[in-house]
Formats: C-alpha cells, sequence, structure tokens
C-alpha cells in the first residue's frame, strides 16, 4: 500500500533528547528504601538497573525539593535542597552519578510558577507592602466595593485569590492558597531563579521539565476572564471561564527564552515545558527561531478520542504545524491524567504503547504504564489528593500509585504500609511476574524500546502516514531512514482485519503485540487480529 498523505523529514544525527526516550518517575511511588511507606531517592537509584534494563534514556524526577506538600512537592520551600521524606543532596548526587554511569539522564522537574506559602521569599513579601520581596509575589487590592480583584479561578476549584490581613491585599495563587504565584515581572526573582537553575545545573542535571511554564507570565492589567459559552456543570469549576488573561500570555516567550539562555551555557541539556493548550498554541513556545523550549509537551493523545481516523488526523494536525527544526515529542499519561489502561483498556493499552514509540519525536513513558497499571479504586479514607477535596471526581491519586516490583505483601515498593493503595491484580501485575514472559505489556515496551535503538528510522526517522481506504480502524504509516523503512500498522478494533501490503516485497514482521508473530516475512496482505498491532521492515534491496 501506498499513497502517503504526508512524509515529514528526519533528524539523523539527533542530540540524546531527540532520539531518546524519556521516563517519568513520581518519587513518592517508585521504590521506598527506608520503610516509611513513601518512595526516595536512594530507591530509584536502587531501580537504575531495571530502567537500564528497560530500554530508556533519560529518568525526569517529579519534584523532590523541601516541601510542606500540600500538593505533593509542587509547593516549593526551598528551591536548591532536597526534602528529607526523599533523602538528601548526597543522595540526589549519588542518583545523578550512577545514572551517568549506566547512560542514562536526569531530568528535574522545576516548579518556577508558585512557590510554597512557607518559602522564606513569601514569607518576607508578605511581611509588609514595604518588604524588597514584596514584588516577587503577585498583591493587588481589593476590587472596588471588596472583594477579589477579578474573577480569576484556581485550577484546583474556587478562588485564585486569598485575602492577607496583615497589608489589606490579596494575593494570587493558580493552585492552592497554599501556593502563592511568584511575579516573573520582577528582574530580581527572574535572576534568583536562572541561579537555582545553574545550581542544579552545576550538579549534573541534565534538563528541566518546568511546570505549567504556560502559567508564568499574567495580563498586566488583571482583566477579568471571558466567560466559557461551552462551559458544563461537570467540568471542573476552572473551565468556567477560558484563560486569556490568567496564562498564556505573550510576554511569557521572553521569560522561557532567558531560562533558554541559562542551559545553553552549559552542554547537552534539554528544556522541556509542561503545556496543556491547543495544537496552534502549543507550538508557538519552541519560540523565535526556536529560542523557546526543546520540547513543549504534546499531551494531545491524552485528550483526543481514541479512534483510528482521530488519532491519524492528530498526528497530521500536529506534524503541519510544527515550526521548521522544531522537534515533536508524544505523551500517553503522567501523574495528573489517568492511566492509558484505564482510559482504553488493557489490548488497546498495547496499541498505544507501539503508537508512543513508534511515532515520530521523543516518548515520554510515565513509570507503571509498561506494566499495564490501571485505574486503582482509592477508599475515601486513603485520598490523598487535595483536588479531589476540592473537587470530588477530579482526583489524581488513582494514576500516583506504588509501582509493583513483586509478589511481597506490598509488591517490593515498600516493607511498611504504602501511601496510596496498591492494585487489586498486585500479585499478578509486577515487574518479577511480566520481565521474562514473552507476550507481557512489559516484554512489549522492552522489545519497541530496544527496537528504537536498533532502527534509526524509528528514533529520527522520517514519517509518512498511509491511505488505508475502507479499514477505518486502522492507522498505519512508515517510518524510513537510510533505505530501510519501518510499516506500523495499529487496529484500534476487537475484529480482525486484512491489510494490504502492496507490491512491494520484503516484508518482515519484527514484533506483535500477539504471541508468535516476529521474524515472519509476509507479502501482498497482512492479517491481523483485532486489538493486534504490528512493526514490519523492509530493507533496501
Amino acid at each position: 500500500m501506498t499513497g502517503d498523505e504526508t512524509t515529514f523529514t528526519n533528524q539523523a544525527g539527533a542530540v540524546w533528547w531527540k532520539r531518546g526516550t524519556v521516563y517519568q518517575v513520581y518519587p513518592r511511588s517508585f521504590q521506598d528504601s527506608n520503610g516509611d511507606g513513601v518512595g526516595d531517592l536512594p530507591g530509584i537509584t536502587r531501580r537504575l538497573d531495571y530502567l537500564a534494563w528497560l530500554g530508556v534514556d533519560a529518568v525526569w524526577i517529579s519534584p523532590i525539593y523541601p516541601s510542606p506538600m500540600a500538593d505533593f512537592g509542587y509547593d516549593v520551600a526551598d528551591y536548591c535542597g532536597v526534602d528529607p521524606l526523599f533523602g538528601n543532596l548526597s543522595d540526589l548526587d549519588e542518583l545523578i552519578e550512577q545514572a551517568h554511569a549506566r547512560r542514562l539522564k536526569v531530568i528535574l522537574d522545576f516548579v518556577p510558577n508558585h512557590s510554597s506559602i512557607d518559602h522564606p521569599w513569601f514569607g518576607e513579601s508578605r511581611a509588609s507592602r514595604e518588604n524588597q520581596r514584596r514584588d516577587w509575589y503577585i498583591w493587588r487590592d481589593p476590587a472596588p466595593g471588596g472583594g477579589p480583584p477579578n474573577n480569576w479561578l484556581s485550577n484546583f476549584g474556587g478562588p485564585a485569590w486569598t485575602f492577607d490581613e496583615t497589608s489589606g491585599q490579596y494575593y494570587y495563587h493558580a493552585f492552592l492558597a497554599e501556593q502563592p504565584d511568584l511575579n516573573w515581572r520582577n528582574p530580581a526573582l527572574r535572576e534568583a531563579m536562572h541561579e537555582v537553575l545553574r545550581f542544579w545545573l552545576d550538579r549534573g542535571i541534565d534538563g528541566f521539565r518546568v511546570d505549567v511554564i504556560w502559567h508564568l507570565m499574567k495580563d498586566e492589567g488583571f482583566r477579568d476572564n471571558p466567560t466559557n459559552p461551552d462551559f458544563h456543570p461537570e467540568q471542573p469549576e476552572i473551565n468556567r471561564f477560558e484563560q486569556v488573561f490568567s496564562a498564556d500570555r505573550p510576554e511569557v516567550f521572553d521569560i522561557i527564552a532567558g531560562m533558554r539562555r541559562v542551559l545553553d551555557g552549559y552542554d547537552d541539556r534539554v528544556l522541556i515545558g509542561e503545556i496543556y493548550l491547543p495544537i496552534e498554541r502549543l507550538v508557538a513556545y519552541y519560540g523565535s527561531d526556536l529560542s523557546g523550549v526543546d520540547l513543549p509537551f504534546n499531551f494531545q493523545l491524552i485528550q483526543t478520542p481514541w479512534q483510528a481516523d482521530a488519532v491519524g488526523a492528530l498526528v497530521d494536525e500536529y506534524e503541519d504545524a510544527l515550526p521548521p527544526g522544531g522537534w515533536p515529542n508524544w505523551v500517553l499519561g503522567n501523574h495528573d491524567q489517568p492511566r492509558i489502561a484505564a482510559r482504553v483498556g488493557e489490548a488497546q493499552a498495547r496499541i498505544a504503547a507501539i503508537l508512543l514509540l513508534t511515532l515520530r519525536g521523543t516518548p515520554t513513558v510515565y513509570y507503571g504504564d509498561e506494566i499495564g497499571l490501571a485505574h486503582v479504586d482509592i477508599p475515601i479514607e486513603r485520598m490523598r489528593d487535595p483536588w479531589g477535596f476540592n473537587e470530588p471526581g477530579h482526583g489524581r491519586d488513582p494514576e500516583r500509585t506504588p509501582m509493583q516490583w513483586d509478589d511481597t505483601d506490598h509488591a517490593g515498593f515498600t516493607d511498611a504500609e504504602p501511601w496510596l493503595p496498591l492494585s487489586a491484580d498486585k500479585n499478578t501485575r509486577h515487574v518479577e511476574a511480566l520481565r521474562d514472559e514473552s507476550t507481557s505489556i512489559l516484554t512489549l515496551y522492552r522489545r519497541l524500546l530496544h527496537l528504537r535503538r536498533a532502527h534509526p528510522a524509528l528514533a529520527v526517522g522520517s514519517y509518512s502516514r498511509l491511505d488505508v481506504q475502507g479499514l477505518e480502524h486502522v492507522l498505519a504509516y512508515d517510518r524510513a531512514e537510510a533505505g530501510e523503512t519501518l510499516r506500523v500498522v495499529l487496529n484500534f478494533s476487537p475484529s480482525p482485519i486484512v491489510f494490504p501490503l502492496g507490491r512491494e516485497s520484503g516484508w518482515i514482521i519484527l514484533l506483535s503485540t500477539h504471541s508468535g508473530r516476529s521474524d515472519i516475512a509476509v507479502s501482498e496482505t497482512l492479517d491481523i487480529a483485532g486489538d493486534e498491532g504490528v512493526v514490519l521492515v523492509r530493507h533496501p534491496a
């Protein structure tokens, strides 16, 4: 089958963050080393051999800074330290050293939009209106007649303004009241945050994932956000208004370019931005002449209907929108979103794995997805996420449950009661049981990751979507590099299909979601089972 719609070119010789795969670790949930039921840095170090075995190239660690944990580390009380819950700076230094010894890069979460209410900067800022750090945060007088300065809402529900009795002003917080937003219009604050970046880069950190980067700048006039005409009551309250003035402001690109200049002073580092925006706004964060983030996180697969035509159209739209030289990236899940297996089911989670690891661009794998973790029921007495308390039904605990390593009482994660429950099938869904099983989802992930390393076409090759007329539940595309072509065929339906390969000969099945289908030569047509994905290769004649 030929007749590809569009071909997107390769970038041979690409840097590590273009060729490699990122693996996200939520540190509270990866591995406990001291028996307190919470994961920590020595625990991550202990599992580096697993990550090397799996075949990923970088580990991104969610926040480990000192914090009162109102939002589990996303409320930072000291940007240049490690919370004792996770260990200490020496533990992090050891993790970096051991990761680099295994040729693994280390990416830290950077949380510059807001600090903790317990950060010394905020303590000074709220002390008086005359304090030198008053303008490091966002303070406003009450509205005429009293009340909050405008209609901005918190992303976690309720108003985004909290009144401070001492100074008679409101401070702004896009999230919890315990997370006051920093004022990035202040040059002294910007330089202080640049020094934070240098502190970690000097310790050997290979890059940063920047939390809610599109929130960093707010409208200078603090205008009301317009009403969202598409809002429905079952949605989070934040959706009542369109976030026109409270986020995604044009001035943010200068802020990001400043961060980028800091990283460019070091060799081979990467800047990643968390951005939940439509594609046309997302790609703006590459910046003018690629002066922005290297990878504006692309969450579109999380938000797109799980249908072959919708996913195919999404990939085309995204690829078309990329600026010249902009490198794509793909994400299936993270600590804020329901797991992929919970969204599409166990069978289609395998299709999702092939999709993630064979599309053009840098993939990010969320810990536990490789063992098929799905939704974990959280009894109300075990709930921990503050958003779940503020807006019931929107809590993120189910996607943050501990990694499952073996069949011991607490799945090898801890010797104590884990901070969140384990899955109901923990006795069979764990690394030890799945790593040697030829048909397991863990084996599928590992084989895909090693295929990416063995075949440059998957790592940096061109992408061409194929015309699959009459096969509405199939997405198929070619990846090509240096004369080698890999073809990916994904069946989004439980019904079997016959896929025409066309007149081209020499196709060999490299990998399938189903057992017993590898190293098999095929020609003209390919029988594909329901919920099956296949990767084929054709070498140059």
